[in-house]
């Protein structure tokens, strides 16, 4: 069990290094993009399978958040990653970086429920 939750603790600095390399700008524009796509999905309330279904519903996280992390690392120059994960070593002991990450993504997902409800209503409403 205490090996999950390092693994768990890992990913979560690994997934928050991602971030701050997304950030950086001698990251790929590809990279970048790709990297708010994990980062975007690992954050986010919102999964591909909810969570409320059986053994599929994490399965999901554990498998697609570590293999983008993996793929997007691929796309990240070596500097641009070891200076990230370090930082993030850094500002995980604060405890800082996880909330704010989370109330960027909760705050993009409730603009767009937003946009959805504004469209819908323009629509029907007519």
């Amino acid at each position: 069990m205490e090996s999950w939750k390092r693994r768990a603790q890992a990913l979560r600095a690994d997934t928050y290094a991602l971030y701050l390399a997304y950030r950086d700008p001698r990251t790929p524009w590809y990279a970048r993009l790709f990297a708010a796509l994990v980062v975007g999905y690992a954050f986010s309330p919102v999964d591909l399978i909810p969570d409320f279904v059986p053994v599929l519903g994490y399965l999901d996280d554990l498998v697609l958040v570590p293999l983008g992390v993996l793929l997007a690392l691929k796309m990240i120059p070596p500097d641009v990653w070891a200076e990230s994960r370090q930082r993030a070593k850094e500002e995980m002991i604060s405890g800082r970086p996880v909330r704010w990450a989370a109330v960027v993504v909760v705050a993009t997902w409730l603009l767009v429920l937003a946009l959805v409800a504004v469209i819908l209503w323009r629509t029907l409403g007519k």
